[in-house]
């Protein structure tokens, strides 16, 4: 192995610098920083990325865990957001996934208990729950937020229960314009 100590290595005016060919491993060892004041490109990036909302409610059964339903994608940059689920594409990796559910029993101090649920191929992955038995409201915004390691075509679907005295409950949606109330999302870190 030969080195070359310089401190500027410059292409000809108006080419492109090449380092390497095809199958070449350009090593950058440890301790070493890499700076870059210009445009960084083909470094890949946050993506696959996805977030959908819902802009019309969705009534459910009482106290039954139901599969919300999405209206409407802001971001789905892979294309891997169909039929209310993100599925993972080839390669899988680390994602942060996140959902807001507004949680609506229709009447005032009837509200009991509701749950905000990610499934991961049909399994419960994760959930957060609301506990207002002895204090009920209408109401409820409920959030939940995960990093989770995920392989390729593991789906992930978002999943709502909501308890009313009642038992008449919906999960809310709302247009842009008075501002999302319910979303689903998340990116690749």
């Amino acid at each position: 192995m030969s080195k070359l100590f310089v401190d500027q290595v410059d292409p000809k005016t108006a080419t492109t610098l090449t380092l390497g060919t095809s199958g070449d491993t350009i090593s950058i060892p440890s301790g070493v920083t890499i700076a870059n004041a210009g445009t960084a490109t083909g470094f890949g990036g946050n993506t696959p990325q996805f977030m959908v909302v819902k802009t019309s409610s969705q009534s459910i059964s009482n106290n039954t865990a139901t599969k919300v339903t999405w209206n409407s994608e802001l971001v789905d940059s892979d294309n891997t957001f169909a039929s209310d689920k993100f599925t993972v594409p080839a390669g899988g990796g680390t994602y942060l996934i996140f959902a807001t559910l507004e949680m609506d029993s229709k009447n005032n101090s009837d509200l009991k208990n509701c749950y905000i649920k990610l499934y991961k191929n049909g399994s419960m992955l994760q959930q957060h729950v609301y506990d207002f038995r002895s204090n009920q409201p209408r109401r409820m915004s409920i959030d939940i937020t995960g990093v989770h390691t995920l392989s390729a075509s593991d789906y992930l679907e978002m999943y709502a229960q909501i308890d009313s005295d009642d038992g008449d409950v919906e999960v809310d949606g709302a247009s842009s314009g008075d501002g999302y109330l319910t979303i689903f999302g998340g990116i690749k870190v």
